[in-house]
């Protein structure tokens, strides 16, 4: 499948709710984890799976969950990244919702770089400021921002494809918000936006599966 085979709807900002989603639309709500004690001291995390929530984090999840629950979700993902299932944990306490794991929505494997500063790892990203500027970059045993791109655009096509749900939420990382926001924008990897992801932050997407009338 081509990086523009899925139609993929509007990126409203956080807490849009546009309009209703015809019955050929799967309406993905994605949310970033709380920030981790990681986060907090600027640290890299990639696929790193030590770093638990900050307290500030945790106080992230629990309005993350407050909001969800306003939602018509009936279908909870998360990464099986600790931040990430700690975060949907409050989640699915606050709605009822069982809670799935899925591998796919984990964080760029950034190799080497984690653990190190932020500052550190900059230059081997392939990311600067707001914008990818090298797509096929990549810390030492890392993940290019390409390959990640791949990985959560057959997610969301597989989603698109045979929702389990009309609304679903996906609690996952800032890498992959990113480029589904970038998809459903119509940007392709070499040139996706880097765009602001706060920790907590919420994304509604609009997913067709064909008829959008």
């Amino acid at each position: 499948m081509s990086d523009q085979d899925l139609a993929a709807g509007r990126a409203p900002a956080p807490g849009a709710t546009g309009r209703a989603p015809s019955r050929s639309t799967t309406v993905l709500w994605l949310a970033r984890h709380g920030e981790s004690e990681w986060n907090q001291q600027g640290l890299v995390q990639g696929q790193a799976d030590a770093p638990g929530l900050s307290a500030a984090g945790q106080a992230q999840a629990a309005a993350l969950a407050e909001s969800l629950a306003t939602t018509g979700c009936s279908w909870l993902l998360s990464s099986d990244l600790a931040r990430a299932v700690e975060t949907a944990a409050a989640v699915a306490e606050r709605t009822g919702l069982a809670l799935h794991t899925d591998p796919r929505l984990r964080e760029r494997c950034l190799g080497a770089a984690e653990g190190t500063s932020i500052l550190e790892a900059a230059g081997s990203l392939g990311i600067a400021g707001d914008q990818v500027v090298d797509a096929d970059a990549a810390p030492e045993r890392g993940e290019t921002v390409r390959a990640l791109y791949r990985r959560v655009v057959d997610w969301l096509a597989e989603l698109a494809c045979q929702p389990p749900a009309a609304e679903v939420a996906a609690v996952t990382h800032g890498g992959v918000v990113r480029v589904a926001l970038a998809f459903a924008a119509g940007e392709p990897p070499d040139a996706m936006q880097w765009r602001p992801v706060p920790n907590g932050a919420l994304f509604r997407v609009e997913l067709g599966r064909g008829d959008t009338a």
